[in-house]
């Protein structure tokens, strides 16, 4: 399972999310709108994932 990576955008700005949502969607390394970045399918990407699901964009990786 260590193998499986997803794919996050960011599709909306981070203004007007709180200091805390702003923080998660930093700590996945996004930083810019539609900037991409892979991490491992792990349960602690999945939650930060969970916390901001209106400004991401989450697709798998082959």
């Amino acid at each position: 399972m260590a193998d499986k990576r997803l794919r996050v955008t960011l599709t909306r700005s981070l203004i007007g999310l709180s200091p805390r949502q702003e923080a998660t969607v930093r700590a996945l390394g996004l930083r810019h709108i539609r900037q991409v970045v892979s991490h491992a399918d792990s349960p602690s990407v999945r939650g930060m994932i969970a916390a901001v699901p209106h400004v991401l964009k989450v697709t798998r990786e082959a």
